[in-house]
């Protein structure tokens, strides 16, 4: 799981060094593998342009005086927009840069004192791609006012993307939230988490689709949300920039959030063009011995009587958790989306997506076991972008099909003397109650009579499926707390 730093900050301040931060979440159970640092480069600094003149041998250059905060540099710019006034990237003489011009991916070269037509450049000011941030060459990178002259272009543009290898019982961490929960109970801060409300009108939800879960025991939870009249296009720039810190590439607005949210929440969500589903009626149901279906990568699918197919009355529109049909693809004439959101069975998915060779960022999670409440916060969060991106209007209500409801696990009651016979110690209450409520669990008091408080019922959050019995509770404050202070018990008949 890839977690680009300025991302995570989004939902919790991280005031230590990224290395330390590496090293705590690797002690808590979520190794660092690399740290992928991007943006600092040695002697680029924000500059201020304090006059922009013609070159005297060349009427498409032009000379620019620049303040580092060290002195005021002459510097010969091709770009157009270079203006006085503004706040830049300056390169001095021995800056490495991204080669711009050269067709090598990641080919660097020395910045070296020269002359330009006759005029000496004593540095550079910097375009995007010459600092490695993106593609953009044909002017130079405009900085923020605010941005403080001499500060180094690492504090201020730098960004470091931390590679975490995840065991298989946190699919919570398959998302940025759930990484800045774990920081934020690991450094004490506190968690801000994305908002959920967007703007509802016209006519209810029911009113426009329908769902049917036909196979209950494969998707015990099935949400679904109309938008009408959304404009199909790139995304802004900050959420292309997200996608692609992580790797993935941006394809357009609306399958762009779905991404996003994946990746922010752990719950994958798909996009239908609403006007392509038959009768405007999704069925979830098993397919049928040797059905076909032509998946969005163009090729025909030949599906087995186990696999779960997202249908419409017509026949098959999506692989459920692996992939949409191309049927059903949003396309630039696309004007209403249908909006899916669930909760599949693990080991179904794993199964089928095994057997079609077709493992996905959304099988990841979906084979680990997603709590169903989750796809409902999904679902909103979602909606809530693509409003803000495609414009649209959002249908009143949730389509929520719920077959499983109430077969989950709600709470796990845990005992001091659980504890006490896994750990060896006998933390604090306070220790103990700071620490699952940093993690997001509810508690309240075990109520044990004459003898006092002897424990807890904690509440398992939406977000925490590999929560099941006491022993995973005493794991999640063993780690968080730390195992450097636990007793050392020789081992029976050393």
């Amino acid at each position: 799981m890839k977690v680009p730093l300025s991302w995570l900050r989004e939902y919790v301040d991280v005031n230590i060094d990224v290395d330390e931060l590496a090293h705590r979440l690797t002690m808590a159970g979520n190794e660092v593998d690399s740290i992928e640092r991007f943006g600092h480069i040695e002697n680029v600094v924000v500059g201020e342009v304090l006059h922009v003149s013609a070159h005297p041998n060349a009427d498409r250059l032009r000379l620019v005086q620049v303040d580092d905060g060290d002195g005021v540099h002459e510097v010969v710019c091709g770009a157009p927009n270079v203006a006085k006034g503004q706040k830049i990237a300056y390169a001095s003489i021995g800056a490495e840069l991204f080669d711009a011009y050269s067709d090598e991916p990641g080919k660097m070269r020395k910045l070296r004192r020269s002359k330009i037509r006759g005029v000496e450049s004593s540095g550079m000011v910097c375009s995007e791609k010459e600092l490695g941030i993106g593609d953009d060459h044909d002017g130079i990178l405009v900085l923020p006012d605010s941005s403080a002259i001499g500060t180094p272009i690492g504090d201020v543009l730098g960004d470091a993307v931390l590679d975490i290898e995840l065991t298989p019982n946190r699919p919570d961490c398959l998302g940025v939230v759930g990484v800045a929960r774990d920081v934020a109970a690991l450094t004490g801060e506190s968690l801000r988490m994305p908002t959920l409300e967007y703007e509802a009108s016209g006519p209810e939800v029911e009113t426009l689709a329908k769902a049917t879960v036909v196979d209950g025991d494969l998707s015990p939870r099935y949400l679904g949300a109309v938008i009408s009249g959304v404009k199909i296009g790139p995304s802004p720039s900050w959420l292309q920039e997200r996608l692609l810190a992580i790797g993935e590439r941006p394809i357009n607005n609306i399958v762009d959030v779905t991404n996003f949210v994946m990746f922010e929440l752990g719950q994958p969500l798909h996009a239908f063009d609403y006007d392509k589903v038959a009768d405007h009626h999704v069925i979830v149901r098993r397919a049928m011995e040797g059905e076909h279906l032509t998946t969005l990568d163009g090729v025909e699918r030949k599906l087995d009587g186990d696999s779960l197919l997202i249908a419409d009355p017509s026949g098959g529109i999506g692989l459920a958790g692996i992939m949409g049909g191309e049927n059903t693809e949003i396309s630039d004439t696309t004007v209403n989306i249908f909006l899916e959101s669930a909760n599949f069975n693990p080991q179904n998915n794993r199964r089928t997506a095994g057997m079609l060779g077709m493992r996905s960022e959304a099988t990841l999670r979906f084979e680990k076991g997603l709590r169903a409440g989750l796809a409902e916060v999904g679902i909103k969060r979602c909606l809530r972008i693509i409003q803000l991106v495609a414009g649209g209007e959002i249908a009143p209500g949730l389509i929520d099909e719920w077959p499983g409801k109430g077969s989950e696990q709600e709470h796990v009651d845990l005992t001091r003397r659980d504890i006490s016979r896994v750990m060896g110690v006998d933390y604090p209450t306070e220790l103990v109650e700071a620490t699952l409520r940093s993690l997001g669990f509810e508690i309240e008091a075990l109520d044990s009579g004459a003898s006092g408080n002897d424990g807890w019922r904690v509440s398992i959050p939406y977000w925490r499926s590999d929560i099941s019995i006491p022993e995973d509770l005493i794991e999640e404050l063993a780690r968080v707390i730390g195992y450097d202070d636990l007793p050392a018990t020789p081992l029976s008949g050393s």
